[in-house]
């Protein structure tokens, strides 16, 4: 696997990490969603380089131009719901994209151990596309190594990019065993380690609570 650690080049994107990271910024849901868009618009550009184009003949109002734009057919898919801001931003850039919905949540077994389940799924065909699944943590890994799992009964993707905000070294080292070894992740920033319930530490905490309100624990 490919990984591309983003925070690494200091750019205006860890001015967002930052403060999807404060717990007082944070409070503000409306800027923690806004937050979230802006870092899936700024990774579309960062893997924009990375896809395939074919040069085009435009007619402009005074003469003509040859041009390189995209030709993959691209499919955003996020894991719901914390998924959404970031699949928002992606949109923005991919704008012609195909969309797929994933439900994936931990179903606690015992205070501190879970599974996952996946409970729904609306995507277009995958096959010979390219993927672009979005989550905005990569904790323990087993949500995403869920959702490709059930991705793969709609197509294989001649493509698989992985978008997150915050990845733990624990998680990165699951979904690499467990993803093509041509994937590519695309990720903000690396935190090392996760804590007994799973979450990464420091993290920022619950990313779907924090974009769309406390959420009855199952």
């Amino acid at each position: 696997m490919k990984i591309h650690h983003l925070a690494k080049t200091p750019s205006v994107l860890n001015t967002y990490l930052a403060q999807i990271r404060d717990k007082e910024i944070q409070k503000d849901a409306m800027r923690f969603r806004r937050n979230l868009e802006r870092i899936g618009e700024i990774m579309s550009y960062e893997v924009s380089k990375h896809l395939h184009y074919k040069a085009i003949g435009i007619t402009t109002p005074l003469g003509s131009k040859t041009m390189e734009t995209l030709q993959d057919q691209i499919v955003i898919c996020s894991v719901l719901r914390a998924g959404l801001p970031l699949h928002q931003g992606i949109l923005n850039y991919f704008d012609w994209a195909e969309n797929s919905f994933i439900s994936a949540y931990r179903y606690h077994t015992s205070e501190t151990a879970f599974e996952i389940i996946v409970e729904y799924l609306a995507s277009p065909e995958l096959d010979h596309k390219v993927l672009l699944l979005a989550d905005p943590m990569l904790a323990s890994g087993h949500s995403l190594v869920a959702t490709f799992e059930a991705l793969t009964k709609v197509g294989l993707p001649r493509e698989i990019h992985l978008l997150t905000a915050i990845a733990s070294e624990e998680g990165i080292a699951y979904i690499s065993r467990h993803f093509p070894p041509e994937t590519r992740l695309w990720v903000g920033d690396i935190d090392p380690e996760l804590n007994d319930y799973s979450y990464i530490v420091p993290g920022l905490g619950d990313a779907g609570d924090l974009a769309f309100g406390n959420k009855l624990q199952k």
